[in-house]
């Protein structure tokens, strides 16, 4: 079954353009699109896409906005915000709230349709050095998140603070399996009781957590 896009971009060409690459995968269908975030929620109601990718600035209601809206649904989509700079203070905005990763309006054709399969996956689409960088920018471990952090990683047991450990250094699933010697599926069984206890909505919001945390 191909995975359903919803596309939200105040400028038709950048919409088009991204249209055009996501569908020349056969596995990728777009199937509505949308110039401002004020109708995500219904968009996502009436086409139920798998990924939906925003961005940061439209008009009216934009991209931040789209994420607390749709991560507040129940059974929501991979959310990913569009975004011409790779690290910024939005972006990481866009993080907190929900968003399961970001990318840039300029990524090649390849790694887009690659990005949206592993979004629609349920897995994080930040590259490891993304990841470090973005968390070395904003996420020091020593602001005004950092006590709660710290307290709701005092939740986790010794191997679940492993896991996150390495959500938060941008590994895979499988590379944490091999890391840990344990198979992928007790490292998505950790994740799971993992973002339950953090009360987080994505492995993305796991690594900002426990780098507030001082634990990455």
């Amino acid at each position: 079954m191909a995975v359903k896009v919803l596309l939200l971009d105040d400028e038709e060409l950048v919409r088009k353009g991204i249209r055009l690459i996501l569908q020349s995968d056969p596995d990728i269908e777009v199937v509505a699109e949308g110039d401002d975030g004020s109708a995500a929620v219904d968009l996502v109601a009436g086409h139920r896409p798998d990924v939906v990718l925003t961005d940061i600035q439209m008009p009216r209601v934009d991209g931040l906005e789209v994420v607390r809206r749709l991560t507040a649904l129940p059974d929501p989509p991979a959310v990913a915000v569009l975004t011409t700079f790779d690290v910024d203070e939005y972006v990481y905005a866009a993080l907190q709230h929900g968003a399961a990763g970001f990318l840039l309006k300029d990524t090649p054709t390849h790694e887009l349709t690659s990005a949206v399969q592993v979004l629609a996956r349920g897995e994080a689409m930040l590259s490891p050095r993304i990841t470090t960088k973005l968390l070395a920018a904003f996420a020091t471990g020593t602001g005004a998140a950092a006590p709660r952090a710290r307290a709701r990683m005092t939740e986790l047991t010794a191997r679940e603070r492993e896991v996150a450990k390495a959500v938060a250094q941008g590994q895979s699933n499988s590379e944490i399996a091999s890391g840990l010697f344990v198979s992928e599926s007790t490292v998505k069984v950790h994740l799971g009781r993992i973002m339950t206890k953090l009360d987080a909505v994505n492995r993305t919001q796991v690594a900002l957590i426990t780098h507030d945390a001082g634990l990455s």
